[in-house]
């Protein structure tokens, strides 16, 4: 048997099946920035470093939770750095806040897991929003999502309704924690990447030590 007029054939199978339809190529190209950013982060998984409040407008009247307290954060919760990373923030030893990024058909969530000191969850938890795409590889930004904003109008926190976040990572350098509002508030915390720092105790409500 003559095998040559089977090899237009063959070949055409071949690119059929390595062939991508455009849509979901550009849905990657689209998702690109996502991955890159998440990776960035996830290659300082188990270790921490300090931070220092770098904005913080306007000021409040009242006491600020973040004055004279060591500020850290550890990228602890690897294990499965593609798809998620628990990311403690650590104020003084307030152990209560975790941030979670995680990764979504569209880019990434950032979800706040606020916890007491008994693990139990805080009556305002697990708020945050979705990336709003397609961000870079060196900072991303999370809208308030529906979700949180009526938690946030359930717990008489109005102002909260309109937060949006971001994250920026410079690799090796800096990571950047940012909260803002259309009313002028801004709060950012810088943390120096370059200078890792003795690992905290393990957040409120964490099943590992």
């Amino acid at each position: 048997m003559n095998a040559a007029p089977l090899f237009p054939v063959v070949l055409a199978l071949a690119l059929a099946g390595c062939a991508r339809h455009p849509d979901a190529v550009s849905h990657d190209i689209a998702n690109a920035p996502a991955d890159a950013f998440l990776a960035a982060v996830a290659a300082h998984c188990g270790k921490a470093y300090e931070g220092r409040v770098i904005a913080n407008e306007p000021r409040s009247d009242g006491p600020d939770p973040f004055d004279g307290k060591r500020l850290v954060m550890h990228v602890r919760g690897c294990d499965d750095p593609a798809h998620e990373l628990r990311i403690p923030f650590h104020v003084g030893d307030d152990h209560s806040r975790t941030w979670v990024i995680s990764r979504t058909d569209r880019g990434l969530r950032l979800k706040h897991d606020h916890r007491h000191r008994d693990g139990s969850p805080d009556a305002v938890t697990l708020y945050g929003g979705d990336s709003a795409p397609p961000g870079t590889a060196q900072r991303q930004v999370f809208p308030v999502d529906a979700d949180s904003v009526a938690m946030f109008r359930k717990a008489g926190m109005l102002p909260s309704v309109h937060n949006s976040w971001a994250m920026e990572i410079e690799p090796d350098q800096r990571f950047v924690y940012e909260l803002t509002r259309p009313d002028g508030r801004r709060f950012q915390v810088a943390f120096d990447l370059s200078k890792p720092v003795a690992l905290p105790p393990a957040p409120w409500g964490s099943t590992t030590p």
